[in-house]
């Protein structure tokens, strides 16, 4: 039974990663709510979740990478007390670091910051891994619309928004609410955003 279950999770992963290689949008779960993802480093990508939600706001957007490792290839200047916090984290964290390179220049906001989790979710994990990539991650939601925690309570119009929705057997258990945010400044300033 545990082949079968990895089987379907790789096949899912492949199609999923499929999808963002061609510049698309897939609608899928992490380790907090379902979310709205594309290839960060896709400028047209990145226009196309923004329409789709109605929003310009650069901060709503975040991206999720595999590990500290992939994190220091998109944020050049991070402090490394950041990645001692995200270590010790024990919920979803959202680290907001200075110096971000390498992604769609519509993600970063004027200051030049870059919202990035690690997420503890066997199937993000997995499409990060596979994908090689950081994956944008944003609330699957119209604007100013609350947050759905769960796939039936997503809007149909994000739903025919995007071209894959992930398998919601691979939801794992998501925590159901926003990740804690916190920011740093390159000296190693820090400042809690949300808890």
């Amino acid at each position: 039974m545990p082949t079968q279950k990895n089987d379907a999770l790789r096949r899912e992963i492949d199609a999923a990663a499929e999808v963002l290689r061609k510049g698309g949008l897939i609608l899928y779960p992490t380790d907090t709510v379902w979310g709205i993802g594309c290839d960060a480093t896709n400028e047209e990508a990145v226009a196309r979740i923004y329409a789709l939600k109605r929003s310009q706001n650069k901060k709503s957007m975040l991206v999720l990478c595999a590990s500290a490792d992939m994190t220091v290839r998109y944020v050049d200047r991070a402090p490394g007390i950041a990645f001692e916090v995200q270590e010790m984290a024990t919920s979803p964290l959202t680290l907001i670091l200075p110096g971000a390179a390498g992604v769609a220049a519509n993600l970063i906001p004027e200051e030049g910051t870059l919202g990035v989790r690690i997420p503890d979710h066997e199937f993000c994990q997995g499409l990060l891994r596979r994908f090689g990539r950081p994956i944008v991650s944003t609330s699957a939601n119209i604007t100013g619309e609350p947050t759905p925690k769960r796939l039936p309570e997503i809007a149909r119009e994000i739903v025919d928004g995007v071209d894959y929705v992930v398998n919601p057997r691979f939801e794992g258990r998501p925590t159901g609410k926003p990740s804690s945010i916190i920011a740093f400044t390159e000296d190693g300033g820090v400042k809690v955003i949300r808890q």
